[in-house]
């Protein structure tokens, strides 16, 4: 409350208002005999019925009369009376006055502090507000950078796929290509001797039997069916690599899960280190929906994981691949007795570029990459390893129907 709020002179009106003034006035009657009168400083009458020849008893407070009581009918004793108990009251309403104004003003001053308060919680929250939406452009801004250098790295590692599929290739088709060669250059020289058969034509079955015609038909019917079965082999080669590598193709189709598997084996199958082998058990199964050169990717990548982790084991072992129509799906196999992981290794197994392998020897997306692409087919992959055991990679694929 403010110094002028203690000082001030309070008027006789403010103390007792009509309502007031309804509620003491009946009672200052009944004690000073019926007649009374209220009246201000002014001698305004406030309540009651004033008297012309009224005696009056001045309300002072603070050295000043605020007022006065008269009454007509009262003696001086009573008169004063009821003046003391009348001044008590309007001190009693003074302090009543001055606390409820101390009280506003200082609900006043809290509210002025709250809406201070509330001012500067606003201009924080929207600091904070500010600062949170630059922190989440930059958290997604990074979030891009990282999926566009995973997408980079998972095209690396397709291309270094790629790479050693086309090496492994060249390979596979020279092999052919050296006994068609070899083949054909014996048949130009077959051919030269029927040309020597010309310039002896006087003595032909003499000719005939010198060059050994006989054997040299029979033989070169057998070059002929051996240097066909190694274009045809070369044809087979081709088409593996061909459907294995379109793995770029958007289109679902339905395909045969089992020619996948035949086709990712192929095509690492001329790539096996010594004493490794592929067993493939692949009976019949249903159609899948799905994107064929994906699961060729999916699918080499497990076969050659199991294909290494046998030759860092140092020891021979087979690569089996298993596949099975089961109820609700697909599941297929692909176990190895390699080197195997530990528990450890295998809950970080799918994380992008987690490798076991030397540095430089892969990027770690292969597992990530096989993960990305069963999701993606609604799928499930699951691991099992036991060091020095060897791996267990089962995949399920859910048919459309079920």
């Amino acid at each position: 409350m403010s110094d002028a709020g203690f000082d001030r002179e309070w008027a006789l009106a403010e103390l007792l208002d009509a309502a007031m003034l309804e509620r003491i006035g009946p009672g200052l009657a009944e004690l000073l005999g019926g007649d009374v009168a209220v009246l201000d400083a002014e001698e305004q009458l406030l309540w009651g019925r004033l008297d012309p020849a009224a005696r009056r008893e001045a309300l002072i407070l603070e050295l000043e009369p605020v007022g006065f009581l008269a009454s007509n009918s009262a003696g001086p004793t009573a008169l004063r009376g009821c003046r003391t108990l009348l001044l008590a009251l309007l001190r009693a309403q003074i302090r009543f006055h001055m606390a409820s104004s101390l009280h506003l003003e200082a609900v006043a001053a809290d509210f002025d502090s709250l809406k201070r308060e509330h001012a500067r919680l606003l201009d924080s929250e929207a600091r904070y507000r500010k600062l949170s939406e630059e922190l989440d452009a930059r958290v997604k801004a990074q979030v891009a950078q990282l999926e566009e250098r995973q997408q980079m790295l998972y095209q690396a590692e397709k291309l270094a796929s790629v790479g050693q599929l086309a090496a492994g290739m060249a390979h596979e088709i020279n092999n052919p290509l050296g006994f068609v060669r070899s083949n054909l250059t014996s048949f130009r020289g077959y051919l030269d001797k029927f040309a020597q058969l010309k310039e002896g034509l006087g003595a032909a079955d003499a000719a005939w039997q010198r060059l050994d015609l006989d054997f040299i038909l029979a033989d070169g019917r057998d070059l002929l069916a051996d240097s066909a079965d190694g274009l045809e082999r070369i044809a087979r080669i081709v088409a593996d690599l061909k459907s294995f590598s379109n793995v770029d193709r958007a289109t679902e189709e339905y395909a045969d899960l089992n020619a996948c598997l035949r086709h990712a084996a192929g095509v690492i199958e001329g790539q096996l280190p010594a004493g490794v082998e592929l067993r493939l058990d692949l009976p019949p199964l249903p159609k899948l929906v799905c994107l064929p050169g994906h699961l060729n990717q999916l699918f080499f990548n497990l076969i050659r994981n199991g294909v290494q982790a046998i030759a860092d084991a140092g020891r021979p072992g087979c690569v089996r691949i298993v596949s099975a129509a089961e109820a609700g799906g697909i599941v297929i196999r692909i176990a190895d007795d390699g080197i195997g992981m530990t528990p450890e290794q295998l809950e970080h197994a799918f994380e992008p570029f987690y490798t076991t392998r030397p540095v430089g020897s892969g990027a770690g997306l292969g597992l990530s990459t096989a993960r990305n692409i069963v999701l993606a087919h609604s799928g499930r992959i699951e691991l099992a390893s036991q060091p020095a055991a060897g791996t267990t990679v089962t995949l399920f694929f859910p048919l459309p129907h079920a």
